[in-house]
């Protein structure tokens, strides 16, 4: 959470504002990436880790090599004689890191559930999602600091110079030392694996449950994501709000510190309300912060939309998984959660390359300022959350009894 608060607060107005690339290009260091994450997750690391049964030893490998990768990457991209290009050698080695770094993220989503049951789950995602706003806190502080150089040197000096990318590296390697301590993971492979939810895997109606599911994480996390890479750069619009790399520190962090305060009580929240009613909750937070950025250019509005992002970040992020987590069998469970991983990781690029990127590029080529063209795709996003929402709300209260209140021992 540390590399994301600070390579998604920062990068992006880099690649936009000091090397050039419009809207729809910058969006690709998000989309390339997430796509061949997904990809390995899904074909390559999850069904290994089933095979082998490991979980921290993928994560630990993963962490490594993805840390020595970042490093490659600043120095590659020093070498094209022109910013354009530099950027997209940025893009390029991204995704490649992004190979390695997959490896760690289908590593920990079986390992939770391995080693924690199912009533635990979503406090234990919760009280994770706190550590990791602290991160991003760090990630968001420490790349507003670095990011003009202590404000003695020009924007997008800590990129070119490489010490963003030094410092997101070293944390990536300090991240292994605490994973020592942490148990491998796996299950037993004897007698037939089971699902959570109904106690036959190849039971139709979860499977039939288990795909709905996915599809509408699909339209929500699309939704809420796809403007994430262009909210850095919406407000540091000359003529809009015009923040300063240290203001858009202090608004990416008063989402982390909602993040930390949402998932200290996540947990109860669940066990009051069940996790289908928790995600409904999250999703209306997400649906609220995006119209706020839709329709207003007051900076009080805008801090109060990262709350409601916070608060709808930690909330999906926990009552999704375990409700993920219910309708799958243990022993596929690292290559199901690769699908449910892929609902999460393509929506930080793919929605924007596709759907808000070049809605927002088409609008200011055809004459709209450029506040009004990054306010429609805002909405545009909410729109889809909102499908999302409904094709939940269906899933969720056709089938309350066992999908919405399930936190059982």
């Amino acid at each position: 959470m540390f590399r994301r608060g600070l390579f998604y607060a920062y990068l992006s107005v880099y690649l936009r504002h000091f090397l050039g690339l419009s809207v729809t290009e910058t969006t690709l260091f998000s989309t390339l990436p997430m796509l061949l994450n997904v990809v390995f997750q899904t074909f390559c690391w999850g069904p290994l880790s089933d095979r082998l049964q490991k979980r921290r030893s993928l994560i630990v490998a993963g962490e490594i090599l993805a840390a020595f990768g970042t490093l490659a990457v600043w120095y590659a991209h020093t070498l094209p004689t022109t910013r354009l290009l530099a950027g997209y050698v940025i893009i390029a080695g991204l995704s490649l890191v992004e190979i390695f770094w997959s490896m760690s993220n289908v590593g920990w989503s079986a390992l939770i559930s391995d080693i924690y049951r199912e009533a635990d789950r979503t406090s234990v995602q919760g009280r994770l999602a706190s550590l990791g706003g602290l991160g991003r806190i760090f990630g968001v502080w420490i790349g507003g600091l670095f990011y003009d150089g202590l404000g003695a040197r020009y924007n997008g000096w800590g990129f070119e110079s490489g010490t963003l990318f030094f410092v997101a590296s070293a944390v990536m390697l300090l991240s292994v030392v605490p994973m020592a301590m942490v148990p491998e993971g796996g299950i037993s492979q004897k007698g037939p694996a089971r699902a959570s939810m109904t106690g036959d895997p190849t039971d139709f109606e979860s499977g039939k449950t288990f795909v709905i599911f996915l599809a509408a994480m699909v339209l929500i996390n699309f939704g809420r994501n796809a403007v994430v890479v262009m909210v850095s750069q919406y407000l540091t619009i000359e003529s809009g709000l015009n923040v300063s790399s240290q203001v858009l520190g202090y608004i990416f962090n008063t989402q982390s510190a909602a993040m930390i305060a949402t998932g200290l009580v996540t947990g109860r929240l669940s066990r009051r309300l069940g996790n289908g009613n928790t995600l409904i909750l999250g999703t209306l937070a997400a649906i609220a912060a995006l119209l706020i950025l839709a329709f207003s250019l007051d900076l009080r509005w805008i801090y109060i939309a990262h709350v409601l992002r916070g608060i709808a970040d930690v909330t999906i992020l926990a009552s999704a998984y375990t409700l993920a987590s219910t309708l799958m069998p243990e022993a596929l469970r690292a290559r199901r959660f690769g699908w449910f991983n892929a609902t999460f990781f393509l929506s930080w690029g793919l929605a924007g390359t596709l759907i808000a990127g070049p809605l927002t590029d088409l609008l200011i080529h055809r004459g709209l300022s450029e506040i009004l063209a990054y306010q429609a795709a805002f909405g545009t996003s909410a729109l889809m959350t909102f499908a999302g929402l409904v094709l939940m709300g269906v899933l969720n209260f056709s089938n309350f009894a066992k999908f919405s209140v399930h936190n059982r021992p």
